[in-house]
């Protein structure tokens, strides 16, 4: 049976995030709000718990994980980031954007792309988000709360209790949640692909034929 956490949704309460923290850091797998929609999290090198999200999910070797950030110097250390990548990510973050980028030697094996050795790294502007973030000191293995079968994220808080309260260790209420997950924009070749277009404005990685 998974913990239920009502966290103020713009000024989240320090001691219950530290617990959250304390429940990730013991391989917890938990459920949190972010700008686009509530995401499954765990420790970026728990591999039992990122199993346990694959199941959940019920995700292949080749899905893109993503990391979670808590800033950019943050994201720095985990995706190879040029000076023309660095400008679109300071204009675009934090938000609802989740960018593919080249991974660093920092980033577990078992979170890359099996092939292209590449990762989903993510600056929120939810506070719950980034106050998990600040207290974790290091990113959050994250996906989007989508249950197989379904096209969008959950959004009731009390619904997911229902529905998932046996399957992960920590739900965070932090409020009804959002419908879209995050606009997905890889960032690996020169000119920017918008691979998925969710709650984020992808108007500015259109590249004109």
């Amino acid at each position: 049976m998974s913990q239920f956490f009502q966290i103020h949704p713009e000024n989240p309460q320090p001691r219950l995030i530290k617990q959250a923290v304390e429940i990730i850091k013991k391989g917890g797998v938990v459920i949190y709000p972010t700008d686009s929609s509530y995401a499954l999290g765990c420790q970026m090198g728990d591999k039992h718990a990122i199993e346990r999200i694959k199941r959940l999910r019920n995700l292949d070797d080749k899905h893109n994980f993503t990391l979670m950030c808590c800033d950019l110097s943050q994201l720095g250390l985990f995706a190879k980031v040029e000076t023309g990548v660095f400008r679109l990510l300071k204009a675009h973050t934090p938000g609802p954007y989740t960018f593919i980028l080249n991974a660093t030697r920092d980033v577990p094996r078992l979170l890359l792309h099996p092939k292209r050795r590449t990762i989903g790294v993510r600056v929120p502007s939810h506070p719950i988000a980034l106050a998990l973030l600040e207290e974790l000191r290091e990113p959050l293995m994250s996906v989007t709360l989508i249950l197989p079968g379904e096209k969008e994220p959950m959004e009731d808080p009390y619904e997911i209790r229902d529905a998932l309260e046996k399957q992960v260790d920590l739900i965070i209420d932090g409020g009804f949640g959002g419908n879209k997950a995050s606009t997905v924009i890889s960032l690996i070749d020169l000119e920017p692909e918008v691979v998925r277009v969710g709650c984020g404005d992808p108007t500015p990685f259109m590249v004109e034929a």
